[in-house]
């Protein structure tokens, strides 16, 4: 079941040529900072471009049971009126964060600092997922939670009535606890230190930096020392949502495995602490350009040209660059379907505990397509059939997961076989307009029943 309705089984069949411009929705990432940097701000926060699906949504309405005025402008322009670091009040009411692993855990790290109570709850795939990573860190600052066994949500936390400054060190490479812990140091006093002997996404400092927030980052032997001096004010800004890099995988992605396919999709951010699945697009062999490559509210920018690539070949993914392209395994394990020769993804252990455990929710789908998938704790390995020789034909299961259902439906459209799906309801989370924008340009993706 779909986690805000009943659900919608989809089949992907063979199309033609995909053609056009692929005007996909905001960046993610970047939009739930934007509401809640926009929230801890005093004054006015101008947002456009801001990805409208269910899980921003989410995060938006957080903002409002924090104290927050967050109105929504139309056509993706939002405003938020904030309340200043250390000024969220408390929710009257349970915050449901819905499918949001980023919202539930973000916003927990907000108001870990503030002497507030705040009970989280979602839906079945995120009441699933573990919370201890971020409430263990934010117990140094000196907040409490008390949830499910294993550290599960529902959960209530009890934010630090007199919180201290924090050393942590990430254990394993995450932008969330990361972000967490630097959220939670805005209202602590004195100097938040995070070290991350792997660099993730890089939003969070910048956007702080952004908001007027002390914050520096220095390369050293233990890794990426990130340093944040507490108690700012910050200042209210106007941002312009670069479109989501993940989001764009899906068209890209689909244009390399569709014969004759030819798309532009303008606008992507390209955040080196986001692009690894274009650069290893490029080395299986894929004609995947950059075309007016420019900057935009500090994050760089540029159109993404991505053509039928044929010769398309298996390579060994470097583990160091799983935490720039986290999120775009599944999709990328579709491309290694159609490449010949084995696709060998290491350092990936963070898959096992997203939306879904999307190494197997994967593996088995692709396998009932056709396709012999090795896996362990922590990799995997897609063993690629080669252009034309992907079967299909197979029903997958989405379990929740909008990114496992975006990518079998992308799988469909050059398989033998049309594929199905038990639930793409999920879809609704991060991209909304997904049938629409590749209908557009040439695919043929149905409601079944």
């Amino acid at each position: 079941m779909s986690s805000h309705g009943t659900p919608i089984p989809m089949t992907s069949y063979a199309c033609g040529p995909l053609n056009g411009h692929a005007e996909v929705p905001g960046d993610k990432s970047i939009s739930h900072r934007s509401l809640i940097l926009g929230a801890l701000s005093v004054g006015e926060t101008k947002i456009s471009g801001l990805l409208e699906g269910q899980d921003v949504l989410d995060t938006a309405k957080a903002m409002r049971a924090f104290g927050a005025e967050v109105t929504d402008l139309g056509e993706g322009n939002w405003s938020v009126h904030g309340v200043g670091v250390g000024g969220f009040a408390e929710p009257e009411n349970i915050i449901d964060c819905g499918n949001s692993g980023t919202g539930v855990r973000l916003i927990m790290g907000v108001m870990a600092t503030s002497p507030i109570t705040a009970t989280f709850t979602g839906d079945a795939s995120l009441n699933g997922r573990p919370m201890a990573r971020v409430t263990d860190p934010l117990a140094e600052f000196g907040c409490q939670s008390v949830g499910r066994k294993g550290g599960r949500l529902p959960m209530t936390l009890v934010g630090a009535a007199d919180p201290v400054p924090v050393r942590y060190v990430v254990p394993v490479p995450s932008a969330q606890v990361k972000s967490a812990v630097l959220f939670a140091g805005l209202n602590a006093p004195g100097k938040t230190v995070v070290i991350e002997k792997e660099a993730t996404r890089d939003h969070t400092e910048r956007m702080l930096a952004g908001f007027g927030a002390e914050i520096t980052t220095e390369v050293t032997d233990e890794g990426r020392v990130i340093t944040l001096t507490g108690q700012p004010e910050l200042k209210p800004q106007t941002i312009a949502v670069p479109r989501d890099p993940s989001s764009a995988a899906f068209p890209v992605c689909a244009a390399i495995i569709v014969p004759g396919s030819d798309v532009l999709v303008p606008g992507i951010g390209l955040n080196p602490t986001r692009a690894g699945l274009f650069t290893t697009l490029r080395e299986m062999g894929a004609d995947l350009t950059y075309e007016n490559e420019r900057e935009e509210g500090g994050e760089p920018v540029a159109d993404l040209r991505a053509r039928f690539s044929p010769d398309l070949h298996g390579i060994e993914v470097p583990a160091e660059r799983a935490a720039s392209m986290i999120d775009e395994y599944p999709v990328l394990s579709v491309v290694a379907s159609f490449a010949t020769g084995k696709t060998h993804m290491p350092g990936v252990k963070e898959l096992r505990v997203k939306e879904s455990d999307r190494i197997d929710a994967m593996a088995t789908g692709l396998r009932a397509n056709g396709v012999d998938v090795d896996e362990g704790p922590d990799w995997w390995s897609v063993h690629g059939l080669g252009h034309g020789n992907v079967k299909g034909g197979a029903t997958c299961v989405s379990h929740l997961d909008h990114r496992i259902a975006m990518s079998f439906m992308i799988m469909g459209m050059a398989a033998s076989n049309p594929v199905s799906l038990d639930d793409g309801g999920p879809i609704a989370t991060s991209f909304p307009i997904f049938e629409g924008l590749m209908g557009g340009l040439g695919s043929d993706v149905r409601r079944d029943g």
